[in-house]
């Protein structure tokens, strides 16, 4: 028996939603569609699954083919199943997320495919039900950040807390007091003090930081306390 008998043949679709922080804003790139339907409008970088591939194998490609990266934090975060979801054929979407240091990697990012970044509270209307892919992968990252040092993937190796708390505030949509976070941070013993500054935002400057990975494990629950309303946060 070459084919089970009696079954309708589905597409799968992967997605890939890759955030981006450039030091200030949390971001999202998008692309133009090339194909019909909804072609020339914003959407998600995706494609199908080729014969020969497994489903992380295949984002793998598409957000090198996107991006030219290979290695970043990549996660499968849902498969979006609603048989109307494309009106064309009955396909299948898995969804990843990924996440990259925007100023490290954006000569890499691809023109083919018109893309662009976008901060989070901009972003325009997607096709299908990419808008609802978006909102589930901030949720997902909102989550694990509380409990993993998942958001040092969109930092450079060493980092301020101005910036690190620019990037807090555009994950959780909220505005953080500055000196809370700062001192709550500083508690928790996971960051190593640099002997140089970043001037250019002022000059006094603002001293470079290093995630302690070593000491991470032993205190992952040191985050939880400078997360906003972390006991919310749904897995």
């Amino acid at each position: 028996m070459s084919k089970y008998s009696k079954q309708t043949r589905l597409l799968t679709a992967i997605d890939c939603i890759v955030f981006g922080f450039d030091g200030v804003d949390l971001k999202i790139l998008l692309v133009k569609r090339g194909m019909e339907p909804e072609k020339g409008k914003w959407s998600l970088i995706g494609s199908f699954l080729q014969q020969d591939e497994d489903l992380s194998k295949a984002a793998s490609r598409i957000l090198k083919l996107l991006t030219g990266l290979s290695g970043v934090y990549l996660e499968q975060l849902h498969a979006f199943s609603n048989p109307k979801r494309d009106p064309i054929e009955r396909t299948i979407s898995v969804a990843y997320f990924a996440l990259i240091d925007i100023h490290a990697y954006e000569k890499q990012i691809s023109h083919e495919f018109h893309a662009e970044w976008f901060r989070l509270d901009k972003i325009p209307k997607l096709i299908f039900d990419h808008d609802e892919m978006v909102e589930m992968a901030k949720e997902k990252l909102q989550y694990k950040a509380a409990l993993h040092p998942i958001l040092f993937e969109l930092m450079p190796e060493k980092f301020t807390i101005p910036q690190l708390q620019n990037l807090y505030e555009g994950v959780y949509g909220t505005e953080i007091d500055k000196r809370n976070f700062s001192r709550k941070l500083l508690s928790t013993g996971l960051l190593v003090k640099q002997p140089d500054k970043e001037r250019e935002n002022s000059k006094k400057g603002a001293y470079y930081y290093k995630l302690n990975k070593n000491n991470y494990k032993a205190k992952f629950q040191a985050f939880l306390n400078i997360i906003p309303n972390s006991h919310k946060l749904k897995g």
